[in-house]
């Protein structure tokens, strides 16, 4: 066979991974219907009154391993898309659809015009010493 045929035929880069298989597990949407903007750092938290992931045949193996994560221990939404090796995007979608189907909640951080001035909190600081 020439080297011709040979590109023809592997037209991809093996170091590239997977193409579609992201694009796959959101059923082609980038965002859920109940998706909120979700920071990197907004920890997704799984539902203590929530039903058993692996009971609901219309979660992806991914939703489950999602829940699974968090079961234990709380994680940021960075956290979750090391821990599975897939994109963040893909991952928002995921929890989007966990947050619908009520087995997971995000707590979101604190936006920085919501958090004390610095010197607020030096004096308070301050005002204990002095006590």
């Amino acid at each position: 066979m020439s080297t011709d045929g040979q590109r023809r035929r592997h037209w991809f880069d093996d170091d590239a991974g997977p193409v579609v298989r992201p694009y796959a597990m959101t059923r082609g949407r980038t965002a859920s219907a109940a998706q909120h903007r979700l920071d990197l750092i907004a920890v997704v938290v799984t539902e203590p009154h929530g039903d058993d992931p692996e009971v609901d045949h219309s979660l992806s193996p991914e939703h489950v391993d999602i829940v699974e994560l968090c079961r234990g221990t709380p994680q940021s939404v960075a956290e979750l898309a090391a821990g599975l090796d897939l994109p963040i995007g893909v991952v928002r979608v995921l929890i989007g659809d966990l947050v619908a189907g009520e087995f997971v909640h995000v707590n979101r951080p604190v936006p920085p015009a919501e958090l004390p001035d610095e010197s607020i909190l030096r004096d308070v600081i301050n005002g204990l010493r002095a006590l």
